[in-house]
């Protein structure tokens, strides 16, 4: 943990705050006297243990977000996790996680989909690159209604790409405005799905002759995209 985050219900004055659990375990492992800290969605700076309470003192801002908006087709539940993480530990603060034909119905299922536990999956991301803004996350299980109806909007103003290993056009690098991101899940987008993203303006794009995993994939295309990464 190289950030605690804190919630306003763990404050127990206007610079007085108190954890438990593991954040509390995490203190004790770190050890010393004083240690970076942010309030969720808001600013950062450090905390300074005084007994069983904590005096906080925000005098920063939190990174600056990622201009890149990630359209995620429903990994495998034990993906799932890193994969957020990954993500919001990046500073991306917009995730689709959207249906395709290779996504199999039970991972709909999963309780890895609980808000709990994406919410939980996030502020892992953000105390690992300190940051304090929670992404937001939502859910798409019908792939044509989101692609045709929602995602135009979405996409708008951005560079629209869908990572596609057999496209002929190399995925770009150091791009320096705001990207707009479809990755599949294992195997791919199907040539109907990708054909679908073409028609809203989407550009299939390939990272090489490698095929990534999920987790392994949006971080390297998002490392590539981003410029001085």
């Amino acid at each position: 943990m190289n950030l605690l985050l804190l919630f306003p219900e763990d404050f127990v004055g206007e610079t007085r705050a108190r954890v438990d659990g593991r954040r509390l375990e995490e203190i004790r492992r770190i050890g010393g006297n004083q240690l970076r800290a942010g309030v969720v969605n808001g600013r950062m700076g450090t905390a300074t243990i005084d007994g069983a309470e904590l005096e906080v003192r925000l005098d920063e801002d939190p990174p600056p977000a990622l201009p890149l908006t990630l359209v995620l087709a429903l990994p495998r539940p034990k993906v799932l996790n890193r994969t957020i993480a990954g993500a919001a530990s990046m500073g991306i603060k917009r995730i689709y996680l959207i249906n395709a034909w290779r996504v199999e119905k039970s991972y709909w299922k999963s309780p890895r989909l609980s808000p709990e536990n994406l919410r939980q999956q996030c502020i892992l991301g953000l105390e690992q690159a300190r940051d304090t803004v929670l992404p937001g996350i939502s859910l798409h299980r019908f792939f044509r209604p989101f692609v045709e109806q929602e995602l135009p909007a979405i996409a708008k103003g951005t560079l629209a790409l869908v990572a596609h290993p057999p496209a002929s056009e190399a995925c770009p690098r150091g791009v320096r405005q705001p990207v707009t991101l479809a990755i599949g899940p294992e195997g791919g987008f199907i040539d109907q799905e990708i054909a679908s993203f073409e028609r809203i303006g989407f550009r299939g794009v390939n990272f090489g002759p490698r095929i990534l995993r999920v987790e392994t994939a949006v971080a390297a295309i998002v490392g590539r995209l981003t410029p001085d990464a």
